[in-house]
């Protein structure tokens, strides 16, 4: 395992994989499995850190400083990339249904099968709640994805597309109002908490730092959860998470079976979503270009300038980028619904 935190860390620093989140969570797996510490066990400073993720409090968090740095002023422009959003969560529920297959309990099949969702503040979430033995495997696996968008979804990408439709240049989308950026976090709010209240804290704190980003009134609040906030509670988040793959749990064939399913429930996320932009492309008569369905994952921005980059390579002058954001953030608030459904399913 000390072999493993050194790879990790060797991705983070020298491939820079997602360093803001592979470093502490590599760090977290070294200071786990070195002897005699004590830092993992009650009363040891990472037993306390970990109350945050044991009781659900570090990924709300997250989501607060996520929503108050996220702009849903491309969804509203284009409120139909919500379904690109919604079909991108595909890879969740097959792979809950193959890990079923493979012998896993329900809980921890529903907690495997949200890697899908390419949401690491989700996947920890949900995985805290069902399957807290499994958080090492799930935490690694859905950040180490995360950090992979860019080398895993071209492929598919380019394999489910036609070069006609790589070369589609969709219009210039519509000036979104003040009013409808302020409107729609409440209206979320009201509207997904009622249908699935298990995602009330989730979505919830999304949508109230997206709130305070637009209101325009609580500047200072706005800037500290983009900023000190969701950065203390990321060195918290990662570190704990990390801490908890050790080796006489992570080093197992289960491990490996999660991995190989995440990278899956990866893939059919990304196909989801661009099948479904190559449905809206006929339906449309060719205005849609699928490469933006790829942005359905929740891994903002990466996905969406993926979308932007696969395009610009066929088509030099396409800017897909504003208009993969809107299923990208549509992306978030589906993992998010996700999550709620499959909490209330298997509690």
């Amino acid at each position: 395992m000390i072999a493993v935190a050194c790879l990790l860390l060797y991705l983070a620093i020298v491939k820079q994989y997602e360093p803001l989140l592979l470093l502490p969570i590599a760090f977290g797996v070294l200071l786990a499995n070195l002897p005699l510490t004590g830092l993992t066990e009650e009363g040891g400073l990472i037993y306390w850190l970990y109350q945050g993720v044991k009781l659900g409090i570090y990924p709300p968090l997250i989501f607060l400083g996520i929503g108050a740095m996220t702009d849903f002023g491309p969804l509203l422009a284009n409120p139909k990339t919500i379904l690109l959003g919604a079909a991108a969560q595909l890879g969740i529920f097959t792979t809950l249904t193959a890990a079923l297959f493979l012998g896993f309990t329900p809980a921890q099949a529903a907690s495997i099968g949200i890697i899908g969702g390419a949401d690491g503040p989700t996947a920890i979430f949900l995985t805290s709640k069902l399957a807290p033995e499994l958080l090492g495997p799930i935490a690694i696996a859905a950040y180490s994805y995360m950090a992979l968008v860019p080398i895993i979804q071209p492929p598919i990408m380019k394999a489910l597309t036609t070069q006609k439709e790589r070369l589609v240049v969709m219009e210039q989308p519509r000036t979104v109002s003040k009013t409808e950026k302020i409107v729609f976090p409440v209206f979320v709010t009201i509207v997904a908490v009622l249908f699935v209240p298990a995602a009330g804290s989730l979505l919830g704190m999304l949508m109230l730092g997206n709130l305070m980003r637009e209101c325009g009134v609580v500047d200072r609040l706005s800037k500290t959860a983009q900023n000190e906030l969701i950065n203390i509670v990321t060195i918290f988040l990662a570190l704990t998470v990390g801490a908890t793959a050790r080796g006489e749990t992570f080093l197992t064939l289960q491990t490996i079976e999660i991995i190989v399913m995440g990278l899956v429930a990866f893939a059919m996320g990304t196909a989801g979503g661009v099948l479904l932009g190559k449905l809206m492309y006929y339906l449309t008569g060719g205005k849609v270009n699928p490469l933006i369905g790829s942005a359905g994952v929740s891994a903002v921005p990466m996905a969406a300038r993926v979308s932007q980059k696969v395009g610009q390579e066929y088509n030099p002058g396409n800017h897909l980028l504003m208009h993969a954001m809107g299923p990208n953030v549509a992306g978030v608030i589906g993992s998010a619904v996700a999550a709620g459904v499959l909490l209330t399913l298997m509690q």
